[in-house]
């Protein structure tokens, strides 16, 4: 960890402490930062114009997303197969 050090308004710091106590502060603040870095790359990321899906990052889905589909409900009915037919014997 990084110490940093911070200036708040007096009424913030006494509003955190009614919620968390004086002895969760950081934690909170830490928190409360994660979450708003994250939001505001989150926002950032929509407004922007790339991408959020590459072809080339999901080649299983060339032949189309119901011919994926259907290779997958296929595996699945075979390895179900075979489990009955152990089961049976």
């Amino acid at each position: 960890m990084k110490r940093a050090h911070v200036l708040l308004p007096h009424d913030l710091v006494k509003e955190i402490d009614s919620i968390v106590g004086p002895r969760g502060r950081s934690a909170f603040l830490v928190e409360t930062a994660r979450e708003a870095v994250r939001r505001k790359k989150l926002l950032n990321f929509l407004e922007s114009d790339t991408p959020a899906w590459k072809d080339a990052d999901h080649p299983e889905l060339a032949r189309g997303a119901g011919a994926w589909v259907r290779e997958l409900r296929q595996e699945s009915e075979k390895k179900r197969a075979r489990k009955q037919r152990r089961a049976k014997k």
